[in-house]
């Protein structure tokens, strides 16, 4: 048997985890999982584990030296638009030019790279897109994952792959950060108000799917642009009034508000979301409904749900 040799960077965020349990259903996969903690967050999985920062160079050439990668997947990113506008220069050494130091590596190895990217690197305007839609970001982390896009081209003709997604939602273990879909259900179950917006319109995407998705593009080893997210073009209130109904929640609870309520300056998208055609037909991408993803979300945090 022939393994694909798989280093996953960013492997104890939520998709690095959901991705790690995906390639250890399959025997084909030697995996690695790298990311910054000294040790994994996540507990199962047939992986080996270092740590890594992908922002230092040497210790991304080491990596590359000691497991010899025949594909990186890169799930290591700066997500928190606000912080990207706080703090560019982090923003860009990891979403934009730690792409690059691992576009180099994969090509003096000849490894494939495929980056995950976001709906964020369009302006909006004209969603749902398809993967030929040019892009027009509006805000900084929308501006260093389209750098990041680019970089990834670097890895060589036919060597890369880029995975755009959109409002990923799910759980996993020790997380750093937490999702719309955790939110909404942590404040409806303490029976806390909460004001969301009725104005952003996006295809949210069940971390599992999305995981499954990106084993597809490794097993047809894939190059070019997919897009890989939920087929729903929902507003990010009514994803909130799903996740009450399908939890069994008070939706009188959620308060739908426009963008300009909350009091922030970076600037969103307004309507985006996928058409993820290419991917169904091409690598037999089938994400669940947003219902079926909800219920299945239930099961994974033993959280009853409504009959």
């Amino acid at each position: 048997m022939l393994y694909n040799r798989v280093l996953i960077t960013g492997a104890n965020g939520l998709l690095g985890q959901a991705l790690v349990h995906r390639l250890s259903r399959f025997p084909e996969y030697d995996v690695l999982a790298t990311a910054r903690d000294d040790a994994p967050r996540f507990t199962g999985g047939s992986c080996g584990y270092a740590p890594l920062d992908v922002t230092r160079p040497p210790d991304v050439e080491a990596i590359f030296e000691d497991f010899t990668p025949n594909v990186v997947v890169n799930c290591a990113a700066l997500s928190d638009t606000s912080r990207c506008a706080e703090d560019p220069e982090t923003a860009w050494a990891v979403n934009a030019e730690a792409v690059r130091t691992l576009a180099h590596c994969c090509r003096s190895i000849g490894a494939r790279l495929v980056q995950v990217s976001s709906d964020f690197v369009f302006d909006g305007r004209d969603g749902p897109y398809a993967e030929d839609a040019r892009p027009n970001p509006v805000n900084e982390y929308g501006r260093t994952k389209l750098a990041g896009e680019n970089a990834v081209r670097e890895a060589g003709p036919s060597k890369w792959a880029i995975a755009r997604t959109v409002l990923v939602y799910g759980t996993a273990e020790a997380m750093s950060r937490s999702n719309v879909v955790l939110w909404v259900l942590n404040e409806l179950s303490q029976n806390r108000p909460i004001h969301v917006v009725e104005d952003q319109w996006r295809t949210p995407t069940y971390v599992e799917d999305l995981a499954a998705g990106i084993e597809r593009m490794l097993h047809f080893e894939k190059t070019g642009i997919y897009h890989l997210s939920g087929r729903e073009l929902i507003t990010v209130y009514d994803l909130a009034c799903r996740v009450a109904e399908v939890f069994n929640l008070d939706a009188s609870l959620i308060h739908p508000v426009a963008s300009d309520f909350f009091d922030e300056a970076v600037s969103r998208p307004p309507r985006t979301g996928f058409l993820i055609l290419k991917a169904e037909s091409e690598i037999g991408f089938k994400p669940r409904s947003l219902r079926e993803g909800l219920r299945h979300l239930a099961g994974e945090i033993d959280h009853p749900v409504a009959s």
